[in-house]
């Protein structure tokens, strides 16, 4: 595995990796500026029919309501849901104030989004004895600076920093030492991996896959018949193995979602009523990261499992969930007449551009 220079002085040091993910932030901020909002369940996101869940408060996530969720699916959970328009703008500029407080810790920082990020403090900027300290010190500074919570995992990799501030949310800090961690791995449930989907954690206790510890009785080899390019992750991750260094400055190439269909079908306007979930998925995401695309791809898998992208680029990013529906769309519809049923779709954004969103115009023409 290729080090990156940041790693070459590090390749016998244990690193001390920090994961910071803060609670429930959209409804967090929500909450914050509008104390009528406290203690009730909310519902960042559209209310109509079509809308979805973009983040869900604590009280909220008791009655079962998730991100991503339908709206509607969500009031039925929760009918006393208070639904509040998004304002990325306000998050993106508390996401800003964060990562300053980061960088007086380390130089080292990798966002994932606008309200998680990992942070490599082997080597820390204010001579704190331990990266537990400085977790605490970051924890105290985004709670002072901005009047939300933050939950913290400190670890030796990146796998067991992400899987420790998970582990005792919210308003945790959790510690995954050297010692604790080839155990702490045997007994995590499957589903608390990170990098195990709902759909791959369904097949993996199909196969008897219930623990880090089951994971670990699976060979290589058989992992990657049974996983394709994911074993090579699973088989080191659970052995307590992750060598990924934290990378500042991260450039995400794409941002996509995709599904298989319990039932395959030919139906334009089906295909299209199984796209729009998958658009705005993709949509809310690039607007949570404070990104524009320029590229809308659509994948197709074929009941054959033959598959197909087919994609169109515009002169400047797209600036609105609705025009990159209406592209999404106009590539469905260019691969009709259909030869046979698809069992798969997928959409991304690819050609970003990092900042504010556009103000909405007339495209160009495709190019």
């Amino acid at each position: 595995m290729t080090k990156a220079p940041d790693d070459e002085d590090r390749s016998n040091t244990i690193r001390k990796i920090i994961h910071i993910d803060m609670d429930a932030f959209y409804a967090s901020v929500e909450q914050r500026d509008d104390p009528s909002l406290k203690g009730r369940p909310i519902a960042v996101g559209g209310s109509r029919e079509r809308g979805v869940v973009a983040a869900a408060s604590y009280e909220a996530r008791v009655f079962g309501v998730r991100s991503a969720m339908p709206s509607v699916t969500a009031r039925r959970l929760c009918p006393d849901l208070v639904f509040v328009k998004p304002r990325f703008d306000v998050y993106r500029g508390i996401s800003e104030q964060i990562r300053t407080i980061f960088a007086k810790h380390t130089e080292l920082i990798e966002p994932v989004s606008l309200d998680e990020a990992y942070l490599d403090v082997t080597e820390n900027l204010q001579g704190l004895p331990t990266a537990t300290e400085v977790a605490k010190a970051i924890r105290a500074e985004i709670l002072e600076a901005t009047g939300l919570v933050a939950s913290a995992g400190v670890s030796y990799n990146k796998f067991l920093a992400k899987v420790a501030s998970d582990f005792k949310k919210p308003n945790a800090l959790f510690v995954i030492t050297p010692a604790m961690g080839p155990a702490f791995v045997d007994d995590l449930p499957i589903g608390r991996f990170h990098g195990v989907g709902p759909v791959t954690e369904a097949k993996m206790k199909r196969l008897g896959i219930q623990t880090g510890r089951d994971l670990k009785k699976w060979s290589l080899k058989e992992l990657q018949a049974t996983f394709g390019s994911s074993a090579s992750y699973y088989h080191a991750v659970a052995r307590g193995i992750d060598e990924r260094p934290v990378r500042a400055h991260r450039i995400r190439k794409s941002i996509g979602a995709e599904n298989t269909f319990s039932e395959d079908t030919e139906a334009f306007a089906v295909l299209a009523e199984r796209l729009e979930p998958l658009v705005t998925k993709v949509w809310s995401a690039s607007e949570s990261k404070a990104v524009r695309g320029r590229t809308v791809t659509l994948k197709v898998k074929f009941s054959d499992f033959v598959q197909i992208t087919r994609a169109r680029s515009v002169e400047e990013a797209v600036p609105d969930r609705a025009t990159f529906e209406q592209i999404g769309l106009g590539l469905l519809r260019d691969i009709f007449p259909l030869r046979r049923s698809v069992r798969l779709l997928g959409i991304s954004l690819s050609a970003l551009e990092y900042g504010p969103p556009v103000t909405p115009r007339q495209l160009g023409l495709p190019v």
